[in-house]
């Protein structure tokens, strides 16, 4: 079943259908797709355990971390996964897939207050995890990592970085270094929108104008990649210089499929998190203007007038 250029990886041998993508194949490198089938089986665990001491956990959640675990699946653990090593288009869906949906519904299901919420409390060695997961998120080293500084240049770079230098055939020549940046794909993912989805206690809070703008740096180096690729007159990289000869695939024209693959996920998971973004907007204004309102039950609308007399005094002054 093995084609000697790629040492050690699976490839089918047969050309790629969509009914042979997602035939789940898994080897001794497949530690994502592990993972993710670990990830499922554990967030479950801990919502049965919540639901079991009477707190309620929202269905959407669950249904996230499911989405996510499952797409994460679907391009690690299966034939798609022996494709993306010789077809420049399966692996750039693999690569689009893993940095930007995976993560965001990773995101949406609140993982970290999941855990803070089910792993045990308490000093000594049964309230270890708890107390180290607070620990980490309330590091230098997590602020440093949740600082848009490094994860703006980070998403970036995994874009230009990768695959306009000889990282990328590097990477690709061997197993361990495949599975790094699979991994490497998801992880910058992570660290990008977990501020700007901010569903969880996050080492970096931000408002929502700025999670809307750092939502929106990377769109034009993410469309301009993408142009660049669909553009480029010669091979950007060489792992998918020579397709097997029955499949039938044209590198060049495959690579011009690949830009456009980037060029239109580029937009999709833009619109979502705004949505996202925008709903809790108008949530927190909503939740605000409620916490003034049973203030002014409480103490007579004290509060409110004085207030209204400060902007009245201000709108006096700007005449």
């Amino acid at each position: 079943m093995e084609h000697g250029h790629h040492s050690g990886m699976w490839v089918p041998e047969e050309p790629p259908t969509w009914g042979r993508m997602f035939l789940p194949h898994l080897d001794g490198w497949s530690v994502l797709a592990v993972l993710s089938i670990v990830g499922l089986v554990g967030y479950l665990a801990a919502v049965v355990r919540l639901r079991r001491s009477g707190v309620a956990w929202p269905w959407w959640r669950t249904a996230a971390w499911t989405g996510g675990t499952v797409s994460l699946f679907a391009v690690t653990g299966t034939w798609f996964n022996g494709y993306s090593m010789v077809v420049f288009s399966v692996h750039m869906t693999q690569h689009m897939v893993l940095s930007l949906i995976t993560p965001l519904l990773l995101l949406l299901a609140a993982p970290v207050t999941l855990a803070l919420r089910t792993l045990p409390r308490g000093r000594g060695a049964a309230g270890a995890p708890r107390a180290l997961l607070l620990d980490a998120l309330h590091s230098r080293v997590a602020r440093f990592l949740a600082s848009p500084l490094f994860t703006v240049p980070l998403f970036i770079a995994s874009l230009y970085g990768v695959y306009f230098t000889p990282l990328f055939d590097a990477l690709m020549s061997n197993p361990a270094g495949h599975q790094f940046m699979l991994a490497h794909f998801v992880v910058t993912g992570l660290l990008f929108f977990g501020p700007i989805v901010a569903q969880d206690p996050w080492p970096r809070t931000m408002s929502h104008p700025g999670r809307m703008l750092e939502l929106f740096l990377p769109v034009p180096f993410h469309a301009f990649f993408g142009v660049a690729i669909m553009m480029a007159g010669s091979l950007v990289v060489d792992t998918f210089a020579d397709p097997p000869a029955g499949w039938g695939i044209d590198p060049l024209r495959d690579q011009g499929v690949a830009g456009g693959i980037v060029w239109a996920f580029g937009e999709l998971p833009t619109v979502l998190v705004l949505a996202v973004v925008f709903f809790s907007w108008a949530r927190s204004d909503d939740r605000q203007a409620r916490t003034i309102d049973r203030a002014a039950d409480r103490d007579g609308g004290v509060e409110l007038e004085a207030y209204n007399a400060r902007l009245r005094a201000m709108a006096q002054q700007q005449r």
